[in-house]
């Protein structure tokens, strides 16, 4: 029987931000004694309102139960996202929760930045950018809003703290793919709420 792991994870997250915020949480069909959230696992959760990010956090690689990393990153998401005022009680009812499973990541192999942008996989890839100690990524989602691999890496390096045009001997690249859920958008009753 193959189960649907968003219907579990993406009340799990849910749930998390609901009870750090004081709200009544509805056990509802969350099998969370499941063998498979006890397994080592690597998650975004991106928190969105009328499809504008309202916060994103997660972990590049498994390091803690997968039950775990949801919960965490749920509440990192809702309450720490340093480009956000944290998550306010009457929020909730209108934000979004999506729940994106990360796969292992593999350093990408290249001679030039040219070469390593004819390699990625456009809405495939989510992809990590290193140089010293700058580090950043986006998930494969961001190639909706950027296309282009040019503009994503642009974007990329930007978003480390370097210049969009920087490049260097020692960048390092990795590719990871993601396994996603998203709640149903939000009723407009809850929007008004």
């Amino acid at each position: 029987m193959s189960i649907d792991k968003g219907q579990i994870l993406l009340p799990i997250a849910r749930s998390a931000i609901a009870k750090q915020l004081g709200q009544l949480v509805q056990p509802g069909n969350v099998a969370a004694d499941a063998l498979w959230l006890q397994e080592l696992g690597a998650t975004f959760i991106t928190l969105t309102q009328d499809g504008e990010l309202r916060g994103c956090i997660g972990t590049l690689e498994s390091h803690r139960p997968l039950i775990e990393d949801v919960k965490s990153n749920a509440l990192s998401a809702a309450f720490r996202d340093p480009r956000f005022s944290p998550l306010q009680h009457a929020e909730l009812s209108y934000t979004r929760v999506e729940v994106s499973l990360l796969s292992a990541s593999a350093p990408l192999a290249f001679e030039s930045e040219q070469h390593a942008l004819a390699q990625l996989r456009p809405e495939i890839d989510g992809i990590i950018f290193e140089y010293g100690h700058y580090r950043s990524t986006f998930l494969p989602q961001v190639w909706e809003q950027l296309p282009d691999p040019q503009t994503f890496m642009a974007h990329l390096k930007h978003k480390a703290g370097l210049a969009p045009n920087f490049w260097a001997v020692g960048v390092k690249l990795s590719r990871y793919t993601v396994s996603k859920w998203k709640e149903a958008e939000p009723t407009r009753e809850a929007k008004q709420a």
